[in-house]
């Protein structure tokens, strides 16, 4: 081999560990997912300039991965909001995937199934159901995608941010005695980003549309209490970072306050970021840089987390 040959491949070598972010998608589930009714096609149309997912019927993670060079060993599933009706799924879910990636952290795009198409048994558990599993699915490719398996959080904006929420205080350490690889791994977050989160079922501040979505007009009071994720802050709950907008009006910053409280009360590290101005579903507020600085912060803050 040449000096000429040398160079050039010394110089590839250098280039691949800055290239772009990887990406590719994954099913959660081999075959059916457990609990579907039935089978169709998901749903992709374009409102007002952003990327909606609907009708959901193969929940699946789009992988992104930063440069080797560049990676964190960090990772974050990302749960798209939009009611439990929809998922805005590059507002609140690919462009944050892409963000993440720029500060070295894995992003992982959730597309978890809906409870309101009538395509689930137990239409309220399978949203939590998806996130457990995407979050075990992470984990048992640690190794292969260049993270750190005790470095996995969950993202969630809106009724995403009460997905994310959910799994924080809702999850377990695997089941040990499962056939399945992929569940013998623990589905707990190792932290939460909550984004103008709806939090509680209960309370005057609650969204009622999610609810509605998730739990049905007359709900079970034993189910309202179980997803007003407030009351089921443990001491295991991991630590969480929370923004909000003071003027939003669809889910009040009530809902943030709530759950930095509760997660206060148990000891456990919180930051809230509450800011006057950005409404709701504002992703990543490029054209404002009041609202958009979420980014900088949560830069810092998994920064400390590493």
């Amino acid at each position: 081999m040449n000096q000429k040959s040398v160079i050039i491949i010394a110089f590839l070598l250098i280039i691949s560990q800055y290239s772009a972010a990887q990406e590719y998608k994954l099913p959660l589930y081999k075959g059916i997912p457990p609990g579907a009714k039935n089978n169709g096609i998901t749903e992709k149309i374009r409102y007002e300039d952003i990327t909606v997912v609907s009708h959901v019927q193969t929940p699946d993670i789009a992988v992104y991965l930063p440069s080797k060079k560049m990676s964190t060993g960090q990772a974050v599933i990302i749960c798209p909001g939009g009611g439990y009706w929809v998922l805005a799924y590059d507002l609140e879910g690919t462009d944050i995937a892409r963000y993440l990636n720029s500060i070295g952290v894995a992003g992982i795009v959730l597309k978890y199934r809906l409870p309101t198409y009538g395509n689930c048994e137990v239409p309220h558990m399978t949203p939590l159901m998806d996130a457990q599993r995407a979050m075990r699915l992470v984990r048992h490719n640690a190794a292969k995608w260049n993270i750190d398996p005790s470095k996995i959080g969950i993202m969630g904006f809106s009724a995403g941010g009460h997905l994310a929420s959910t799994l924080g205080t809702h999850f377990d350490y695997g089941n040990k005695a499962s056939a399945d690889s992929v569940e013998r791994m623990s589905c707990r977050p190792d932290f939460m980003v909550l984004m103008y989160p709806v939090i509680t079922f209960t309370e005057a501040c609650m969204h009622k549309g999610s609810r509605e979505a998730l739990l049905g007009k007359d709900p079970d009071p034993e189910l309202v209490k179980l997803f007003s994720n407030e009351l089921q802050v443990k001491n295991d709950t991991p630590p969480a970072i929370l923004f909000h907008a003071d003027d939003d009006k669809g889910v009040p910053s009530e809902n943030s306050i709530l759950m930095y409280r509760a997660l206060q009360a148990k000891g456990i590290s919180a930051e809230l970021h509450i800011v006057s101005e950005g409404g709701h579903g504002y992703g990543l507020s490029t054209k404002n840089e009041h609202t958009g600085s979420w980014t900088y912060s949560l830069e810092k803050w998994l920064e400390r987390e590493k």
